[in-house]
């Protein structure tokens, strides 16, 4: 042994060190597939949920399978190419993180491109406003009791100002015809 390599870095029995790291990638696997498994479970419960009709509900299902095809592909790249690093060939870790990250961004692009994902997005972003809603009136109504202004009351003074310009520039328009008919 060297004293460039502290004794605790180097493998002592190579068999070992191999089967810890071959323990750790099947581990890393394992709770991959576990976290794509309660996507798919998330997923599913809220389309459900929302009571899509079955076009969108097939069209759901459908991007869950190209969804989990994806995965099933980056799976089998992960073991290929963690095979090739076994047999001496250099597979650089950045790889093996390219490989999950893309596989995400096209399973997610895969689900959020159907009719279901849409549908759900859009009765989601209903309920949003809707809650919104609710919660402008109940700030506007705790202003009011408050004694406080609020949005609704100046809006209704500005329109009242606008009409009140508007019949002011009328009288005005009608004491310019009056007053030119007593000149003539």
């Amino acid at each position: 042994m060297t004293d460039s390599y502290p004794e605790a870095a180097v493998p002592t029995d190579w068999n070992d060190f191999v089967a810890r790291m071959n323990e750790q990638f099947f581990d890393a696997m394992e709770k991959n597939m576990e976290a794509q498994a309660e996507f798919v479970e998330q997923w599913s419960q809220t389309v459900d949920g929302e009571g899509m009709g079955e076009m969108n509900f097939g069209d759901g299902v459908e991007g869950y399978k190209r969804a989990y095809e994806a995965w099933m592909e980056a799976a089998d790249q992960m073991v290929e190419r963690a095979s090739d690093s076994m047999e001496g060939e250099d597979v650089e870790f950045e790889e093996f993180r390219d490989i999950w990250l893309n596989t995400a961004n096209k399973a997610f692009k895969e689900v959020m491109d159907t009719t279901a994902f849409a549908a759900w997005t859009g009765s989601s972003v209903g309920q949003m406003l809707e809650m919104q809603q609710q919660a402008d009136e109940a700030a506007e109504d705790t202003l009011h009791t408050l004694g406080f202004a609020t949005e609704g009351d100046v809006e209704e003074i500005g329109d009242r100002l606008v009409e009140l310009e508007r019949r002011q520039h009328a009288v005005e328009q009608k004491l310019d015809r009056v007053l030119e008919h007593l000149e003539e």
